[in-house]
């Protein structure tokens, strides 16, 4: 709605672009200034939703897509490198971790009263990833101005069917809707955010494709996360201690050394690069000459790797402060699953089936994170009459795979469905891709 209380409606097949798309993102950038409008929702519905998900107790279904609605013209009117001003606390991974979420506020503040800026990856592999993502997104259609939610790499429909968001909200709700409203939301959420034009914040990392922030700002975001090129790249990269651009072991995206970030920030003005992604120990570290930071804030992530969270906190002068925390004590730890006992022959011999047929997923750079990988063995265990329960457990059963396939000198990507952590709960730090340990098997 404009000062005189005209309705900014969101393009008609009128304001189509010459190629018959719809002009969505030159109506965003056009828009991007105004005020949200929204449905008729009173700040008292609003203000329940928060109430119900602040207990932990999930909005009911039509409260959801009601929800989604409103927070998708919300986030349709911001950027792809959404303007943030100081004083702001910038947070990391969340991962349906919902109680160390209310950690989280109760040290930083709650919002409103503190400004906050999330970098993305709020479900999968917590216990509460719906509460967690619908709490997040209730707080930005209420304080629009207050609350930042970027996009991460698990914020996308592919990754969510595999890593526990999608057979979350099956649990909950008996059917997929939830998840599917949910899931076509992701795609309006911001890539990257740049406080007072000094600190870049995004999920991932940077891209050999783009040099300078109007670059992502001519990305087409409202899709998919893709499996290769830039907006993949935003959400999937990691730095590394090796200069310049080399492949990633999680099969998208870019590893990327401290002179690509130190040009990139001196080419851009920036002061640094605040990024999540990746779990350290300390809830954050310092990179690339102080050029790039990481913030992780799921403490003791996945309930088992005892690591502390963290969060940065930047005053109206960009002086920054971080602040560890540990796991909240109301944490509600579900029993541990049964480990999956597999005769070795037949493991090997379904594995090897299963890879003869599915050679592609094992590029060097597949889908990311081995999705497709879950998916086929998942649909071979179907087939052969193994026990869904244990089919399903796919945590279980990539850690039994690790156990079976890894060569001397090497290590899988399989522990990425609970990434970085060994057998025995110990954490790791790097891994090469999967296919190369698969490929013995297929000759």
């Amino acid at each position: 709605m404009d000062p005189d209380g005209e309705h900014h409606a969101w393009p008609t097949t009128d304001e189509s672009s010459d190629d018959g798309h719809d002009d969505r993102l030159g109506w965003m950038a056009r828009n991007a200034a105004m005020p949200p409008v929204l449905p008729a929702t009173s700040v008292p519905d609003l203000d329940g939703w928060i109430e119900t998900l602040r207990s932990c107790r999930p909005l009911a279904e039509a409260d959801v897509e009601r929800l989604c609605e409103r927070a998708q013209l919300v986030l349709a009117g911001e950027s792809n490198v959404q303007p943030v001003a100081s004083p702001v606390t910038i947070c990391g991974d969340i991962h349906g971790q919902f109680h160390d979420l209310m950690e989280l506020f109760r040290m930083a503040g709650p919002c409103p009263d503190t400004n906050f800026l999330f970098m993305g990856d709020y479900v999968d592999r917590g216990y509460h990833s719906v509460e967690t993502v619908s709490l997040l997104l209730a707080l930005k259609v209420r304080f629009p101005r207050r609350i930042t939610i970027l996009r991460g790499n698990h914020e996308s429909r592919q990754i969510t069917q595999v890593y526990g968001f999608y057979d979350e909200c099956l649990r909950k709700y008996g059917n997929p809707r939830v998840w599917a409203c949910l899931t076509d939301l992701f795609d309006y959420l911001p890539v990257t955010a740049l406080v007072d034009g000094q600190v870049f914040c995004l999920h991932g990392g940077l891209s050999p494709s783009i040099d300078s922030l109007d670059h992502v700002r001519a990305l087409d975001r409202l899709q998919e996360v893709p499996h290769e090129g830039p907006m993949c790249d935003l959400l999937w990269s990691d730095p590394d201690d090796a200069p310049g651009w080399g492949m990633s072991a999680r099969g998208a995206g870019y590893i990327f050394g401290p002179d690509i970030s130190a040009a990139f920030n001196h080419h851009n003005g920036l002061d640094f690069v605040a990024r999540a992604h990746q779990m350290v120990m300390t809830g954050f570290e310092w990179t690339h000459d102080r050029n790039v930071i990481t913030i992780f804030s799921a403490p003791n992530y996945c309930y088992r790797c005892g690591n502390q969270a963290a969060i940065m906190e930047i005053n109206e002068h960009l002086d920054n402060e971080l602040l560890q925390f540990d796991p909240s004590p109301r944490v509600d730890i579900p029993s541990q699953p049964k480990h999956i006992e597999i005769d070795g022959a037949s493991f090997k011999s379904l594995l090897t089936a299963t890879m003869k047929h599915h050679k592609d997923i094992f590029a060097i750079r597949d889908s990311g994170e081995n999705y497709g990988l879950c998916k086929v063995i998942y649909k071979e265990f179907e087939k052969r009459n193994v026990d869904p329960e244990e089919a399903r457990d796919l945590p279980i059963f990539f850690r039994a795979l690790d156990n079976r396939i890894e060569p001397d000198g090497m290590r899988t990507t399989t522990s990425h469905m609970d990434p970085g952590i060994t057998e025995g709960g110990q954490c790791k730090k790097a891994y090469f891709p999967i296919g190369y340990c698969i490929t013995p098997l297929l000759r």
